[in-house]
């Protein structure tokens, strides 16, 4: 009897042990190593906000320079709008006058803003790379670079 004894109690260290490693490790983001995780994911979340912030500000200053394409820019300004809100970021107030801006060609805003949607786009697809990305903000990113794509396209049509 002595003998299944220390059986016992060699199985039963063992199977603590493994119980041990794999309940240490979780990555449910509770233990030490799921707060970078999260500051990460913050992060990367208030770049992207931060990035279509400045997105935003460029359709406003576009706006200010030509009123007559608020048709056309509008809705596409109005989705940026929403972008900064997916991201967690507040719309700022657009800080351009149109006073102060000076007069620009329609092709040439059109153009400007398409060049800066396809950057983004493609930024934003970058970083679904990277390894810090946790996969709801993947999805977040591909769904608001695909949009931004779009938007690249409709203004390169004019």
């Amino acid at each position: 009897m002595p003998h299944t004894t220390r059986r016992s109690l060699l199985v039963s260290l063992a199977g603590a042990a493994l119980l041990a490693g794999c309940t240490d490790s979780g990555g449910d983001g509770g233990g030490a190593e799921g707060a970078p995780a999260v500051s990460r994911e913050k992060r990367l979340r208030a770049k992207a906000a931060r990035e279509s912030a400045d997105l935003l500000g460029q359709y406003d200053r576009a706006l200010a320079a030509r009123p007559s394409l608020a048709a056309r820019l509008d809705p596409l300004r109005d989705e940026v709008a929403q972008h900064v809100k997916a991201f967690g970021g507040a719309s700022r107030p657009s800080a351009a006058s149109s006073a102060t801006t000076p007069p620009v060609a329609e092709k040439d805003v059109l153009k400007a803003l398409a060049v800066a949607e396809r950057e983004l786009a493609e930024r934003r697809m970058k970083a679904l790379a990277e390894p810090e990305t946790s996969a709801e903000l993947a999805r977040l990113l591909a769904s608001v670079a695909a949009a931004g794509a779009g938007h690249a396209y409709l203004l390169g049509e004019g």
